[in-house]
């Protein structure tokens, strides 16, 4: 069977942000970039639940071309509905904040006082049965069109670890999404790894780079501007998580706009190739703004079918609502201004 070719006119790299459950609105989003079907993807570097739908989009592509990938897409979302126990948490019916099973909350306590070795030593892990069952890593590393960037933490130095397609393992996706404070750490060639996270959600310069595509599209599921002072240890604490998991790519995209600042300064006959491409770079932008940040952190831990769902609609809605006003922008211009975003 011959691979189904990137030969749309327009292709673009897509940057995907981590947040558990909240990843299902970035499974909308590509749902209905797939089903646009007007240009290709070049590049993909994702981090955590975007890593995941990196990897499955990949994978359905590779079997089926779009169509292949939208359905390995629901699958996949569906087998983790499929794959949850109990309901880990309840959104609100008038779909403001979630809160925890009672269940789900102790064991949240427990998991402050002992280790995911002490919780769980035989290591059970429902997720990596589902990427085992519906993932193809093999045929991937042989024959993804598609580049793939899977960001991981290296434990023991806080380095940034990057797998590409020649490196796609069963492993080396969990790594990206490993929590410390649920999963066991996952070790790779003897060394420790933790999610992404913790040092790019997502990383943005292997698009750069790596990638022919000028047009780079960001997908994010934290809101740029999180609403009220957190006031209880609690809500400190939940803060000071998400604070830490977007710090790094924050300041890598403020790096970006004063790096074009910069290069747009100099006289175009002293531009060299760095300054040409980042002038060159076209930035874009999928988020949920405020939507997604109403339901709370603990809603990242809910994996209810009608609440992923729910969540897909809403990808897909601000995806289709791009596409009809800022598609055009694809191959000439940037949609958004990342130096007023990111500054």
């Amino acid at each position: 069977m011959l691979l189904p070719r990137l030969s749309e006119r327009k292709r673009i790299s897509l940057a995907l942000q981590g947040g558990g459950a909240h990843g299902a609105f970035t499974w909308g989003v590509l749902d209905a970039l797939l089903e646009h079907g007007r240009f290709g993807f070049d590049g993909v570097s994702g981090t955590s639940a975007g890593a995941m739908n990196a990897v499955v989009m990949a994978h359905g592509w590779v079997s089926g071309g779009r169509e292949g990938a939208r359905e390995a897409l629901d699958q996949f979302w569906n087998a983790i509905a499929d794959a949850s126990p109990f309901e880990l948490a309840t959104p609100a019916q008038d779909g403001g904040a979630v809160s925890l099973n009672p269940v789900m909350k102790f064991m949240m306590r427990l998991s402050s006082v002992f280790s995911p070795t002490e919780l769980n030593p035989l290591d059970l892990n429902p997720l990596r049965e589902v990427l085992e069952a519906q993932v193809d890593f093999e045929r991937l590393r042989r024959r993804c069109p598609i580049r793939l960037f899977l960001a991981a933490t290296e434990v023991n130095t806080g380095r940034l670890r990057l797998f590409r397609n020649a490196e796609l393992t069963v492993d080396a996706l969990l790594a990206s999404a490993c929590l410390p404070t649920i999963h066991h750490t996952i070790e790779i060639d003897g060394e420790p790894y933790w999610d992404g996270g913790y040092v790019a959600n997502p990383a943005v310069f292997p698009l750069f780079y790596e990638c022919g595509s000028r047009d780079v599209m960001l997908v994010l599921l934290d809101p740029m501007r999180h609403q009220g002072t957190p006031r209880t240890a609690e809500e400190i604490r939940l803060r000071a998580v998400e604070l830490s998991f977007s710090a790094n790519f924050l300041r890598e995209m403020r790096m970006f706009a004063h790096a074009r600042e910069y290069a747009a300064e100099s006289p175009w006959w002293r531009r060299g190739r760095l300054e040409r491409r980042l002038l060159a770079a076209r930035f874009h932008l999928i988020d949920a703004g405020d939507e997604l940040g109403r339901f709370g952190p603990e809603s990242k831990l809910a994996a209810s079918r009608p609440f992923l769902l729910g969540l897909r609609d809403l990808g897909r809605a601000h995806a289709m609502a791009w596409l009809n006003a800022k598609s055009d922008c694809l191959g000439s211009r940037s949609s958004v201004e990342i130096a007023g975003l990111f500054n």
